[in-house]
């Protein structure tokens, strides 16, 4: 025992070395590489890659649109100008063609008629005693000379004959009265046209002043009435071209802007415009239509619809500048077309507008374009 303490000390002290060497060693190499970690150059994140289109300028037509409603240009509402009476008969219907001067329908002339007999008869009453009168007076005057009558006598045959032509006047005028009334028991058509609409019904009493018995379309003539936008007014004017379109058909119907609004409704800040078109049986007044009033032509930039973006009433989108940042450009749109959004104001064409992921960058951000994205 006593000859292995020296040995086994040695061995300690050989072990507690190599533990401290390994522990320097530890800590030096930490703090090297700590050294080297707060020395490494930290790289900026990669700048995102987007494709940007160039959209060019593209011959676009110009037009407003706007809705509106399919109207007689010409509407005739027809009423009762005689007295009250029942109708009697009705002879068109709502869509009948109709001549000036047709007759529509006939009321009851169960009291007109024998008005109209009784006065014939007394106008053929008075013409006799006005002619009895007459005959009278110039008998008196051919024995004036004589002395047979006193002048008295001859004045007073006179005033006789004045007095029967002036009854037969009032009766004439009776009789033309009667017959007139008469007359307006047809209700008659006051011009050409397309009868709109048929309220009368037989048995109704007519009542002067009443709801339209009828109403007519003159002449056959519609027309689309429509409101549109103050700002859009000055770009309209008379005789433009016009292509109009009706709910329930595909078919455009051509008209010309035959009148605009001389005021603007100060509540809506629009305007009235009436486009004249030809007749048709799907033009029925009332339908609800669109119409398109084509302005003029003109180079315009078309961008697709993924790359405008809107900031409350703002539209716009993102360009690509000369030094690759993103740049906003405020844009006013235009209709639809072929390939995206026409662009009316704020592009020239010739920008590197961002097609997609618009909604993602942020003005002043840099960016990389994707090789062969751009044209």
């Amino acid at each position: 025992m006593a000859n292995a303490a020296p040995g086994f000390k040695i061995s300690t002290r050989m072990f507690l070395g190599a533990v401290a060497v390994a522990l320097v060693t530890a800590v030096a190499w930490a703090s090297v590489r700590a050294y080297k970690d707060s020395n490494v150059e930290r790289l900026p994140p990669p700048a995102p890659a987007i494709t940007v289109v160039v959209p060019g300028m593209h011959p676009v037509t110009a037009q407003i649109t706007f809705t509106g409603a399919i109207s007689a240009r010409y509407d005739m509402p027809i009423t009762l100008d005689a007295e009250s009476a029942r109708i009697a008969a009705v002879y068109v219907e709502a869509g009948d063609r109709v001549r000036r001067g047709q007759v529509l329908a006939r009321l009851d002339t169960a009291v007109a008629q024998p008005q109209v007999v009784s006065l014939a008869a007394s106008l053929d009453e008075a013409r006799a005693s006005a002619e009895i009168a007459l005959a009278d007076f110039q008998r008196a005057q051919g024995v004036a000379a004589s002395g047979a009558l006193s002048k008295e006598e001859i004045e007073r045959r006179r005033s006789l004959a004045v007095t029967a032509q002036a009854r037969v006047k009032v009766a004439a005028a009776q009789y033309a009265e009667a017959r007139a009334r008469l007359g307006r028991t047809d209700i008659r058509a006051p011009a050409d046209g397309v009868v709109l609409m048929r309220s009368a019904e037989v048995g109704q009493t007519a009542v002067p002043g009443a709801t339209p018995l009828f109403r007519l379309g003159r002449g056959g003539e519609v027309e689309m009435r429509g409101q549109v936008a103050e700002q859009d007014l000055p770009a309209l004017a008379l005789g433009q071209e016009a292509v109009v379109t009706v709910t329930g058909s595909t078919e455009p119907f051509v008209g010309k802007v035959r009148l605009l609004a001389a005021v603007i409704d100060p509540q809506t800040r629009l305007g009235e415009i009436r486009i004249a078109l030809q007749p048709h049986p799907n033009l029925r007044p009332g339908a609800f239509a669109r119409a398109a009033v084509i302005t003029g032509r003109a180079p315009r930039a078309i961008v697709p619809q993924s790359a405008i973006l809107t900031a409350g009433t703002a539209t716009y989108v993102l360009i690509v500048g000369a030094d690759n940042k993103i740049v906003r450009r405020d844009v006013r749109l235009g209709t639809t077309a072929k390939g995206g959004i026409v662009v009316e104001s704020g592009l020239t064409g010739t920008e590197r507008v961002v097609g997609t992921a618009a909604g993602f960058l942020r003005e002043g951000e840099t960016v990389s374009i994707i090789t062969g994205a751009a044209g």
